[in-house]
């Protein structure tokens, strides 16, 4: 080969990264999303927004490289499922899925389309990937909480209402996080003096009737914990608090702003948008297995005065003070 053909070739080479990557982003990609609440959550929408900007901000629009079909699974399990195999059908690239149920029901549909989740609890536990550190499979992301958070929620509430002396902890028992977190409540509660009681959230009947019947004696408060059902019935949560006058700590920003009292968890903007991150990696050719799972390195603390001074609650100055969040 003649000098000059080799430098060429040498010269043609050292720009094919930078083409392949020109390549990926003038082409039309297609990613799918599922969302386990209704369309017109509001909350929901604000996510999913933020996932999609941050898209953008790594070069990602829909309309010239990118197309998203987005599936709303109401909060129904069967729909979830339903709506799953269908997102798969699509043949996207890589999925995104909030929550551990959609993961689920992702996996039942397919074990090879990738996808990244976001707000799951006990990702390795539920048999969604073989570890943190290594994944191993389709799926990747960003976890929640872990099970001892429980008892963290049961120490703010104290915090804040020294008066609570039983604790009702709203989870769905059907599912794994619901489980996990009332065990670790059970746990702390005895040191504290709190005694505990269960109640249902994934019927709001089963849920009225339960607030109701422990609303009738006094100094009772309530743990809202972070699943899916206490999402989808938030309205219904926080109205029943009011109306029976009792304290109650929740799990996300977006209770307390709803109208709660006062929440510790994590920013679930910034989760999405860390989400998109992942998405972005994967459309350039990273493998879910090869994307470690992260655990959130930082919780957050909100209140609404108005709603402490509405049940008559005086918040500790500790407490005030540390709050990232304060309503009024």
């Amino acid at each position: 080969m003649r000098r000059r053909e080799f430098i060429t070739l040498l010269g043609g080479a050292a720009g094919w990264p930078l083409a392949l990557r020109a390549q990926q982003l003038d082409k039309t990609r297609r990613i799918g999303v599922l969302i386990q609440v209704t369309e017109g959550d509001p909350q929901a929408r604000i996510e999913v927004a933020a996932f999609v900007r941050k898209l953008q901000e790594l070069g990602w629009s829909e309309g010239r490289n990118l197309q998203i079909d987005i599936r709303w699974g109401g909060g129904d399990a069967d729909r979830i499922r339903k709506y799953a195999a269908e997102v798969v059908a699509l043949a996207p690239e890589v999925v995104l899925a909030p929550g551990g149920t959609v993961v689920g029901a992702l996996q039942q549909a397919s074990r090879t389309v990738p996808i990244v989740f976001v707000n799951v609890t006990d990702p390795v536990g539920r048999g969604y990937v073989g570890s943190l550190a290594q994944p191993g499979g389709n799926a990747t992301g960003f976890t929640s909480f872990e099970f001892e958070m429980g008892g963290k929620w049961l120490e703010v509430l104290k915090e804040i209402a020294p008066q609570v002396t039983r604790a009702a902890v709203l989870r769905d028992p059907s599912i794994t996080a619901g489980i996990g977190y009332l065990a670790a409540i059970h746990a702390l509660a005895p040191s504290i003096g709190v005694q505990v009681a269960p109640i249902d959230v994934r019927h709001t009947s089963d849920l009225e009737r339960g607030v109701a019947a422990f609303g009738r004696r006094s100094n009772g408060g309530l743990i809202v914990t972070a699943d899916p059902a206490a999402i989808v019935h938030r309205e219904t949560i926080i109205m029943l608090a009011a109306r029976h006058r009792m304290p109650a700590i929740y799990p996300y920003r977006f209770f307390v702003t709803g109208g709660g009292l006062v929440s510790y968890g994590l920013n679930n903007i910034e989760q999405f948008r860390l989400a998109a991150g992942y998405v972005d990696r994967i459309l350039r050719g990273t493998k879910p297995a090869d994307l470690p799972v992260q655990a959130p390195t930082r919780y957050e603390t909100a209140l609404n005065l108005r709603t402490a001074k509405a049940l008559g609650v005086m918040v500790p100055d500790k407490l005030l003070v540390a709050a990232d969040e304060v309503i009024e």
